[in-house]
């Protein structure tokens, strides 16, 4: 048939179900597994094959069961009160201020919606929830990927194959956003041509999720494509999804009449979102330094990439290209524009979108404390004359949505245990009494959830091989892999080479001797590489070899197509989370948190959020933080130290059994982990930080700038103009102090600075110990003396040690008051012959 064109047409519920049809369309289902249920009774054989989906469900519900469903008493009965609950939590979050609005590429929300690839979405979509939880005033802007993100397929061999489907939007809870009656559509220009975007609404609990679709009959058919699939292969057609999701989201919002007061750019992917916002401001009048202070005042960045690689970045010609114009647009040379993105590489400059984010933002982030470090260091070269440590990207560590992770039982269990506030206070460690969590009940749990993933595994593994054609000996097979009473190990996230997949193969005869050891132990391994990914391929190949080589199928199960069902299975199910990057290349991770949060515990290398959670009461540690003179070096002692943890730690305390048959020493443990992951790993915490360190303060400053003051966005923007066209010749020099011991050293430091208002100078002593700790020290203004202005003050080590010093001027505004926005520092010469000791 030559389709033109699809129609969709919803059963008529009966009066007792009409409110299945509101359940289906809000998300709010996706951490309510009572209201999953309700769903899953009107058609149980398919539950799966829909992907665990309302909307398909009831698309696909047979009238006969449904009049059967309103006439069965427990079933309508659970309905209304599925019903009056999700009411009530609507009703019970006033929106919160301030005005946000969140962009990110993907967003994990449910398996259902196909529309992530990894942690990033996942992330974003806990941030979407908890948000929603809080009551925030938050609207989210994205994608609708047609084709979603690929579902994986391994060959006997370990090679992965991606298979994409449509994903039609009728069976999905998705709405069409219009206006007047028809869809709302908003254009962007490329090169020759304009591209319009439409976009439907997805709700999640309170929060609106606006994603972006290209697919219309109006563009091109290769434009229609543009957002087909996520992270789509190619620099063109990446620049061209990411000014859809930034200068296009942005459109899309103002077509809606939304004003958000802070724009938080998840990754750099979003900012482009800048530039539109700059050029609304040019265009009603005002110069682009104001509107450059005026749109970073209430911008965020958050990186999640640890390494350079990792962020965005576009040949200059591209950009010329893709974005001829701009310039002008926003009053400006094309040198200046492309100065917002610009980054020196090795093989010569490039625009990168991680440079313009912090350029137009003036609040940014990593997403743990050793990510936080290693952001500092890695845009050090954005904030010339700053320490490393002084550079202003801060952190967050992630968290994760409680209630989309745990396990009904688990929960029950919490409910039981914990104090009746618990579910509303997640982020308060005394809400998370574990003390009252009984041993032998919590063992019969863990015990159910282990029983549970092995049967699941038999399941998955079962359906891999009959699709791969194998014989029936080897399906037969499948239904007895595992051991639902053994200790079980999860391995399962990106198939990335510094994930280390394979490094418990580093030695062979040594791994085999532990499995063959009279303890046994069993792995689940599970994860996809990105379909560009060639060493990310060849790692999940070798894994599915050495397991073969090593004649390890029965007890090391490799299970295709990695999906957030698949996920929550795992981290509910086994006992142990293990995770081997290579420090410190893990930017957070919160795999673990959900395994820690359902009673597992975490074996991990000292990376990302382990590196902060880890008390050696509450799960192991790979190696010792470390850093080593090779890759290969740190490879060998990560594995030796896996290989010992597990055969004399971790193997022996799980079968440790009292005298009523529970391990007691292992659930201690697993209290712990529960006491101190739970609340500090939550996303009701992580989002709290962010509405209480980021969102309020920037709402506060861009208001002051915007509204009470505007002759304030005129200074600042009219100041930092003035400096900048003065401060290259700026001279500051010190002279030699005396050389006392054990006397405070006295300094005198003289200032030239033409051109520079005096009342925003500062001198600073600049003092490092051979610790690494740093102090600054303010030095006062004495006055003049040798034609320049002079600055003097006094430095007594308050501990003994060996000290470093310099001073440097900088210029600040009073509306600039913090590091990140002391963007002009010029640093003293050397003017002492010889070490000051004191």
């Amino acid at each position: 048939m030559n389709v033109i064109g699809r129609i969709v047409s919803m059963p008529s519920l009966p009066e007792p179900l009409r409110g299945l049809s509101e359940l289906a369309y809000n998300l709010w289902w996706s951490w309510n597994p009572e209201a999953q249920h309700l769903f899953e009774q009107i058609n149980p054989s398919q539950w799966k094959r829909f992907r665990a989906n309302p909307v398909r469900a009831l698309l696909e519900a047979d009238p006969e069961r449904l009049a059967a469903l309103a006439e069965n008493a427990g079933y309508v009965g659970a309905v209304e009160a599925t019903l009056a609950r999700f009411h009530r939590y609507l009703q019970s979050r006033s929106p919160k201020p301030p005005r946000i609005a969140y962009f990110s590429m993907e967003y994990g929300f449910h398996e259902s919606l196909p529309i992530y690839s990894g942690g990033l979405g996942i992330l974003a979509g806990d941030h979407i929830k908890a948000a929603s939880d809080l009551g925030l005033d938050l609207t989210a802007v994205g994608m609708f990927y047609h084709e979603g993100y690929f579902r994986q397929q391994l060959t006997p061999e370990g090679q992965q194959h991606e298979v994409y489907e449509d994903l039609r939007p009728e069976e999905l809870p998705l709405v069409v956003v219009s206006k007047d009656g028809k869809p709302l559509k908003v254009g962007v220009e490329f090169p020759g041509r304009t591209v319009y975007v439409m976009a439907y609404r997805v709700q999640v609990g309170t929060v609106p999720v606006y994603l972006m679709s290209t697919n219309l009959p109006e563009n091109r058919p290769e434009d229609r494509a543009l957002t087909a699939r996520l992270y789509a292969p190619g620099q063109e057609i990446r620049i061209e999804q990411e000014m859809i999701l930034g200068i296009g989201g942005v459109r899309l919002l103002r077509a809606l009449g939304l004003a958000p007061e802070v724009w938080h750019m998840n990754e750099g992917h979003a900012a482009f979102l800048g530039l539109e916002r700059m050029r609304e401001m040019v265009a009603a009048g005002s110069s682009f330094g104001e509107a450059l202070e005026a749109t970073s005042a209430g911008a965020l960045f958050t990186t999640h990439t640890p390494v350079p690689a990792g962020h965005d970045s576009f040949p200059l010609d591209l950009v010329e290209r893709y974005l001829d114009g701009w310039w002008n647009k926003l009053g400006i040379s094309k040198e200046e524009f492309i100065a917002l993105g610009r980054e020196e590489k090795s093989y010569g400059p490039v625009f990168s979108m991680s440079n313009l984010a912090l350029h137009t933002s003036r609040a940014a982030g990593g997403v743990s404390a050793l990510h936080g470090e290693v952001s500092r260091e890695m845009f050090k070269h954005l904030w010339k004359g700053l320490e490393p440590e002084e550079v202003p990207i801060g952190h967050i560590t992630n968290g994760i949505h409680t209630f989309s992770f745990l396990h009904p039982e688990m929960h029950a269990l919490y409910e039981r245990s914990f104090p009746k506030t618990w579910a509303e206070q997640l982020h308060d460690p005394s809400q998370w009494t574990v003390e009252r969590l009984e041993e032998s009940e919590l063992w019969h749990i863990r015990n159910k959830l282990r029983a549970h993933l092995v049967e699941e595994v038999r399941a998955r593994l079962f359906e891999q091989r009959r699709r791969n054609g194998d014989l029936p000996a080897s399906l037969r097979a499948a239904e007895k892999v595992l051991d639902p009473t053994v200790l079980t190990i999860g391995f399962a996230r990106r198939f990335a080479t510094y994930k280390r997949a394979i490094l418990m193969f580093t030695d062979p005869n040594r791994l085999v001797s532990i499995l063959n050891g009279p303890l046994p132990v069993q792995f689940v391994f599970a994860g996809k590489a990105h379909p560009k990914d060639e060493p990310g391929k060849e790692f999940i190949k070798k894994l599915a070899e050495k397991i073969k080589e090593l004649g390890l199928e029965d007890r090391m199960i490799l299970l295709e197509d990695y999906d957030m069902g698949l996920a929550r299975t795992l981290v509910q199910g086994v006992d142990v989370w293990l995770n081997t990057p290579r420090r410190p290349m893990e930017a957070s991770g919160t795999s673990g948190m959900k395994a820690a949060l359902n009673g597992a515990l975490n074996f991990s290398v000292l990376d990302g959020w382990w590196a902060e959670a880890f008390n050696t009461t509450n799960g192991w540690a790979i190696g010792d933080g470390r850093t080593y003179a090779t890759e290969e070096a740190q490879d060998y002692a990560d594995a030796q130290s896996f290989y010992d943890t597990l055969q004399y730690e971790i193997i022996p305390l799980f079968y440790a059994r009292g005298a009523v048959g529970t391990p007691s020493g292992w659930l201690a443990m697993v209290r712990d982990s529960i006491r101190t992951c739970g609340p500090t790993y939550s996303a009701q915490r992580m989002v709290n930080e962010y509405h209480r360190k980021f969102y309020t303060p920037l709402a506060q400053r861009s208001a002051h700038l915007l509204e009470k003051n505007a002759a304030a966005l005129k200074e600042v923007a009219g100041w930092k103009k003035q400096v900048q066209n003065a401060w290259n010749n700026v001279k500051v020099w010190v002279e030699a102090p005396s050389t006392s011991i054990n006397q405070p050293l006295q300094l005198r430091a003289f200032v030239q600075a033409y051109g520079v208002p005096t009342e925003t100078l500062r001198v600073e002593l600049v003092v490092r110990r051979s610790s690494g700790d740093l102090e600054v020290v303010a030095l006062q203004h004495a006055g003049q003396e040798r034609d320049a202005l002079l600055y003097t003050g006094s430095y007594l080590p308050a501990r003994p040690g060996s000290y470093e010093y310099g001073v440097r001027v900088v210029a600040a505004h009073p509306e600039l008051s913090s590091p990140r926005e002391a963007a002009f520092v010029k640093w003293a010469g050397t003017v002492v012959e010889e070490p000051v000791k004191v």
